[in-house]
C-alpha cells in the first residue's frame, strides 16, 4: 500500500535539513502527479502534522525585531535579501504542506491538493533557486540570522482552513508580489543576473499560489454560502497581526483573483473597527 499524500506531507514537514527537505518534497509531488496521470491517485489519508516543522541547527532563528537591518546597496546586504527570500521559501514549503495534511478532516476536492501539491513543488524549486545564489556569492543558507515569526500565521490557524487560505496565501503571499519587483530591479542594476533569474521565475509562479488561496478561499465560501469578502475581512483582523500596508501590486493581485475592496479596506486601522 503506497504512503498517502498526507503521510507524505509530514515526511517533509519532519525533515530539518532544507535541501533533503526540498528533495523529497519534489519526490512526493513527482509521484502524486505520475499517480493522477495514471488514473490511480495515492490516497489522502490521514496523518498528524507536527505543530511546527523541522529546521536545520542554523540558521538561528530571532524575534522579528532583532533580526539585524538589511541595507542592499552594498553585496552584504544583498545576500542578506537573499537570504531571507531563501528562508521565506522555505517556510512556504512546510506551509503548503501542512495545509495538505492538517485538514484532512474536510473533504475536498483533488483538484486542492494537486494546487497545493504544485505549490509545494514550486517552493522548493524556489528554495533551491535561492540556495544556489547565496552560494554562488560565497554564502549558504544558515549563514545568516533568520525571522522565527513566519510559523506564527500557521499556528494561528491551525483550526481554521478558512482562515489559513485567507491570512497564508491571500495575505503574506500576495505581498510576495507587491515586493518582488523591487528586489529585481536592485539585483539588475547591480549586475547580478542569477539572482535576477531567479527572483523572476518566484515572481512569475507565485502569482499562481495567490491564486490558489482565492480559489479555495471563494470556493469554500460558496459551498458555505458565505460572502468570501466579508469573510476575508473578518478572517484577517482575526488572525493578521497589522494592517496591510501599501503599495500593493494591483496588476498582479487582480491576476491571482484578490480585487482592490478585499485588501484596501484593511489599511485601515484594526483597532478602530468593530
Amino acid at each position: 500500500m503506497p504512503l498517502s499524500l498526507a503521510e507524505r506531507a509530514v515526511q517533509v514537514l519532519t525533515t530539518a535539513d532544507g535541501r533533503a527537505k526540498c528533495a523529497l518534497s519534489r519526490a512526493h509531488a513527482a509521484d502524486w502527479f505520475a499517480a493522477r496521470a495514471a488514473g490511480t491517485p495515492l490516497p489522502i489519508g490521514k496523518a498528524t502534522p507536527p505543530d511546527a516543522p523541522a529546521r536545520p541547527a542554523r540558521p538561528e532563528l530571532l524575534d522579528p525585531r532583532d533580526v539585524p537591518r538589511r541595507r542592499p546597496g552594498s553585496p552584504t546586504g544583498r545576500i542578506a535579501l537573499l537570504h531571507a527570500v531563501a528562508h521565506i521559501e522555505l517556510n512556504a514549503v512546510d506551509l503548503h504542506w501542512d495545509i495538505i495534511a492538517r485538514f484532512t478532516d474536510q473533504p475536498m476536492p483533488l483538484g486542492f491538493y494537486d494546487d497545493w501539491v504544485k505549490a509545494a513543488d514550486e517552493e522548493s524549486k524556489h528554495f533551491n533557486l535561492m540556495a544556489d545564489c547565496l552560494e554562488a556569492l560565497g554564502s549558504h543558507y544558515g549563514a545568516m540570522p533568520a525571522h522565527a515569526g513566519m510559523w506564527r500565521a500557521a499556528a494561528d490557524t491551525a483550526a481554521d482552513l478558512h482562515g489559513r487560505l485567507a491570512v497564508v496565501p491571500m495575505v503574506l503571499e500576495a505581498r510576495g508580489l507587491d515586493v518582488t519587483p523591487g528586489m529585481i530591479d536592485l539585483f539588475r542594476k547591480a549586475g547580478e543576473s542569477g539572482p535576477v533569474e531567479a527572483l523572476e521565475v518566484i515572481y512569475a509562479e507565485e502569482v499562481g499560489h495567490v491564486a490558489y488561496g482565492s480559489k479555495w478561499f471563494n470556493w469554500l465560501c460558496g459551498r458555505d454560502g458565505s460572502d468570501p469578502k466579508e469573510v476575508f475581512h473578518r478572517l484577517v483582523r482575526h488572525y493578521f497581526h497589522g494592517t496591510l500596508k501599501p503599495p500593493f501590486n494591483e496588476e498582479k493581485r487582480a491576476d491571482a483573483g484578490l480585487p482592490p475592496d478585499f485588501y484596501w479596506p484593511l489599511t485601515e486601522d484594526q483597532d478602530s473597527v468593530a
